[in-house]
């Protein structure tokens, strides 16, 4: 029985195999390999159910939904019932109409919310008082000196640190007589752009600023000519760009103007306001003996604000050495400096300012308010009133200083034929008159003495 169907079992798949083996010769049969003609043919059907695919698509809109996806948003966020309440209160899951109601209404009553108004911010500019006013600047003598400046191609400090009072040093007057109606004016040389940035100051910066101008000498003295003056303040940014700091510049611009006023017999008093040079005392030097009158360099400050108000290339011990090595090298200059107040001092570092000025025989000093020049710079923290100023005028006096100037307005070259000039030269030349007259006393005796032997 196991033999009968082991063997109708092997004759299955004999036949199984027959019947595959069949199938696939007649399907090769009915398929002979594709000839150039069918592989064409193929080809032009691939391309025209591509050709009805595209322009199938082709077909297709693209509609936009009637409602935009912000607006469908702002419909959602209308129809939502939710408001402040359900999240201020505990009872967020209530679903309820009545429920929410109420829990609006409970939440009303103990939810006190405190409006408070938020505390005034500081003003950063504080409003100028009334004794702040300067005189308007539109006399004659200031359109003529402006007029000359922009013909020359000149820079002044009095313009580019936009001083208050540009319209009563340029224009004169002020008062009567001859010494009121002197203008003044401060020359800045070296350019419009200094190479620090202090922030106090309103004159442009920069790392590298443009070539010294070599005529500049000349141009200066011509300027100073056509103006009649006999008091000249001069003053320079800082360039410390330049290897010499500009100080072989600043020694022509003297030199050059007591050379052109000597040729028409005239006297000018040459002031100059000279950086620090960056401490080398051998740029000092070049402008302390280059024939001017009076040698001033700026403090600006108490000692305990330089690193605020300064350039951190500045210093006050800098400043110091700067000033007494004037004094070492040419005892016959006048040395002066300024402070500005106003940026936050107190008596006591004003008083020490003026004992460490006295310590290296500094025989001018003046006072002024420091005004603001824009918001990048620093905020005034005090208006100091005229009173004051009043007071620390008496005080520096009082320590031995031999002139001072102070007042809200006053800077350091200030109306400098009349708060400096016309007090100062007859002081020296009193001075100067008491030692002639003693010595003339002395040759006398000696004479007397001599006959009488």
């Amino acid at each position: 029985m196991m033999l009968f169907n082991k063997v109708t079992a092997n004759s299955s798949f004999k036949q199984i195999a027959t019947t595959v083996k069949r199938t696939l010769g007649s399907t090769a049969l009915a398929s002979p390999p594709p000839s150039s003609s069918s592989s064409s043919s193929s080809s032009s059907t691939s391309n025209h159910h591509q050709r009805r695919h595209s322009s199938e698509l082709a077909s297709v809109k693209v509609t936009q939904t009637k409602q935009p996806r912000l607006e469908a948003l702002r419909a959602q966020l209308a129809s939502d019932s939710s408001d402040i309440y359900d999240f201020a209160t505990s009872d967020s899951n209530s679903t309820s109409t009545s429920s929410a109601a109420t829990s609006q209404e409970e939440s009303s009553q103990n939810l006190n919310v405190v409006r408070r108004k938020a505390p005034p911010r500081p003003a950063k500019i504080l409003p100028k008082p009334s004794w702040l006013k300067a005189q308007p600047a539109t006399s004659e003598n200031y359109l003529t000196l402006r007029s000359t400046v922009r013909e020359l191609g000149l820079a002044t400090v009095c313009e580019e640190a936009k001083c208050p009072n540009i319209g009563e040093c340029w224009g004169g007057g002020g008062g009567e007589g001859e010494e009121h109606s002197a203008a003044t004016a401060t020359i800045m040389i070296m350019g419009d752009t200094c190479t620090r940035g202090c922030s106090f100051c309103a004159v442009k910066t920069s790392r590298k600023p443009g070539a010294l101008d070599p005529n500049e000498p000349e141009k200066v003295a011509e300027a100073i000519r056509k103006w009649g003056l006999d008091y000249v303040v001069l003053t320079s940014v800082d360039r410390d760009d330049l290897e010499d700091q500009g100080s072989g510049h600043f020694r022509k611009v003297v030199m050059k103007l007591k050379e052109k006023h000597l040729e028409v017999g005239k006297r000018i008093l040459v002031e100059a306001l000279t950086p620090d040079f960056r401490g080398d005392l051998k740029f000092v030097e070049n402008v302390a003996t280059s024939g001017l009158d009076v040698y001033a360099h700026n403090v600006e400050t108490v000692e305990r604000l330089q690193r605020r108000v300064r350039d951190h290339r500045a210093g006050y011990a800098q400043s110091l050495s700067v000033l007494e090595h004037v004094k070492t090298i040419n005892p016959n200059v006048l040395t002066k400096t300024s402070i500005m107040l106003g940026l936050g001092e107190t008596d006591d570092d004003i008083r020490q300012t003026l004992r460490d000025l006295r310590n290296i025989d500094v025989d001018v000093v003046t006072f002024g308010q420091y005004l603001q020049p824009s918001k990048r710079h620093l905020p005034v923290k005090e208006y100091v009133t005229p009173e004051k100023f009043q007071e620390w005028q008496v005080e520096a006096e009082g320590m031995g200083f031999v002139y001072v100037a102070s007042g809200p307005l006053v800077r350091s070259s200030y109306k400098a034929g009349e708060f400096f000039l016309k007090n100062l030269i007859k002081q020296r030349e009193k001075k100067k008159q008491e030692e002639g007259q003693g010595k003339m006393v002395v040759g006398d005796v000696a004479t007397v003495a001599s006959v009488s032997c």
